[in-house]
């Protein structure tokens, strides 16, 4: 195929994301699929320019920092056939226009679950043997702890209750096979066979609640599962169990978690919180059983380049003719994450 036959594609996003999402062998890579410029960037469908670089436009590569995909980006790029994203979940992203005109869609979330799942699985593992109050104890007290302290330590035979069997939810159950743990599942799109496929006892969420040592929680952020554990579910929670957040802060209602942690009753481990940062006078940011985290689960760093690679590989897949492995459609966008 002849440069003059390859698709022409733009980037959207936050330009100061590219150099790790497509460092230069893969930038190369890619500029042998598509005619594409690495320093025009569009960041405002709006802006003076836009409309040139977009009349033309075959595919948009997507990122954080891209504006909505709403009925002007679809306006200003009628030739537009394909949407990959370089990111997370497209929920947001992607207006109806582009859905009803039947634009493929297609993002590296499967790319983004894995560093997810790893610090989930980090988390959970730690927090079964206690360390974040052990540390707490070794630096004020400088002694070891008492063999008294230690008898509820330890991950062998500890419940895991997971909610939401999305992408970042199945990824996790996967590295939890190989431990020693009791896998509890909510999910209200598994089945009971499902859930054992994937290694875990299926439950309604309050059993779940009422029989985890550790809960992470992995369902989407959608008007169904807004404040989904709400102070009465969270006094479901056994004393001294821990929440683990690394899915989104609107699943929470933080006002309850904030009166279950500051009364000591529960343990919490938030990557993502309700707002985003926590005021800067929360009592979250100080309290010994909360382990806080300024949202970084996600792809950070040379983790990026993850995604880069699936974005390449099915724009290679398409101009081979074959369909994109990580499309996304728009009925799934309610279940998954």
């Amino acid at each position: 195929m002849s440069s003059a036959q390859l698709p022409r594609a733009v980037f959207a996003m936050d330009p100061v994301h590219l150099p790790l999402l497509f460092p230069a062998p893969l930038m190369a890579r890619l500029q042998r699929t598509a005619r594409i410029d690495p320093a025009v960037v569009v960041r405002d469908f709006a802006s003076p320019g836009a409309a040139s670089v977009l009349e033309t436009a075959d595919v948009l590569i997507t990122g954080w920092g891209c504006p909505r995909l709403g009925a002007d980006a679809a306006a200003a790029a009628p030739r537009l056939s394909a949407v990959l994203h370089a990111a997370g979940s497209v929920r947001t992203l992607v207006g109806d226009t582009l859905w009803e005109r039947g634009v493929t869609v297609s993002s590296a979330v499967a790319g983004n679950a894995l560093p997810v799942a790893e610090y989930s699985l980090a988390m959970i593992l730690l927090a079964g043997k206690d360390v974040f109050a052990h540390r707490e104890h070794f630096r004020d007290a400088r002694t070891p702890p008492v063999p008294e302290h230690l008898m509820a330590t330890g991950n062998f035979g500890r419940r895991v209750g997971v909610i939401g069997a999305s992408r970042v939810g199945r990824r996790l159950l996967e590295l939890l096979r190989p431990h020693d743990f009791e896998v509890l599942l909510y999910d209200p799109y598994v089945t009971a066979a499902d859930a054992a496929a994937l290694g875990a006892e299926l439950l309604p969420l309050d059993d779940l609640l009422r029989r985890s040592d550790i809960v992470t929680l992995h369902a989407p952020d959608i008007p169904e599962t807004r404040h989904m554990l709400d102070r009465g579910r969270l006094a479901l929670i056994r004393d001294g169990a821990v929440l683990i957040n690394t899915s989104r802060g609107a699943l929470v209602d933080h006002e309850a978690l904030t009166d279950e942690l500051v009364g000591g009753r529960l343990h919490a481990i938030l990557d993502v919180t309700e707002p985003e940062p926590l005021p800067a006078g929360s009592p979250l940011y100080t309290l010994p059983n909360v382990f806080l985290t300024p949202h970084i689960a996600g792809s950070l760093g040379n983790e990026l380049e993850r995604l880069g690679r699936i974005v390449v590989g099915e724009l290679e897949r398409m101009a081979a003719g074959l369909p994109p492995e990580h499309e996304v459609r728009r009925a799934d966008l309610v279940r998954v994450a």
